[in-house]
């Protein structure tokens, strides 16, 4: 029978790592749905002010929410324009997971979200970047669609990295997400 601390260890023992758990947290940013980019921003921002470190690691679709709507970008291939029309541009044209219903879904929880004074999508990711939430946006993910980082929006705190580097910083994170 293992006991706590046994069964506590074992994940880092079978990533091969001993290094200390660090009081951060980080997430995995794969939708770019609103509800669920709300919801990655809500609880990086909820931990920094916990005093933990927060880093979100943007890969595929959650890519396109940090697209700056004012910027475009030459000397893009035909597959790269493609993606860069299908996909929505920038944080206030996501739309909802469920029950978007042609738009109308959106529009209703953005309505309810302004009436009950919950922040825009928006100005949560300018809260986060006031705070120091750290967004790392996946080279590769950027690469498949097209992206440039000069189409971006202008965040304090962004970087390119790969997932190499996101698994050595989430491996001595206390809590890691996928949302």
């Amino acid at each position: 029978m293992k006991t706590e601390q046994a069964v506590k260890e074992q994940p880092r023992q079978a990533a091969g790592a001993n290094l200390p758990v660090e009081n951060k947290i980080s997430l995995i940013v794969f939708s770019g749905d609103l509800d669920k980019l709300l919801a990655a921003l809500i609880i990086s921002t909820g931990a920094v002010a916990m005093g933990m470190k927060a880093r979100l690691f943007f890969t595929f679709w959650g890519t396109a929410a940090l697209r700056d709507a004012r910027k475009s970008v030459e000397g893009k291939n035909l597959m790269s324009k493609m993606f860069g029309f299908m996909l929505p541009k920038g944080a206030s044209k996501v739309k909802l997971s469920k029950m978007n219903m042609g738009g109308m879904g959106t529009a209703m929880m953005k309505m309810l979200m302004k009436q009950k004074k919950v922040a825009s999508l928006s100005e949560m990711l300018t809260l986060a970047g006031q705070m120091g939430v750290e967004i790392c946006v996946c080279e590769m993910s950027m690469g498949l669609m097209g992206f440039k980082r000069e189409e971006l929006i202008d965040y304090p705190h962004m970087s390119q990295c790969g997932v190499a580097t996101f698994l050595a910083e989430a491996n001595t994170s206390r809590v890691q997400l996928f949302i």
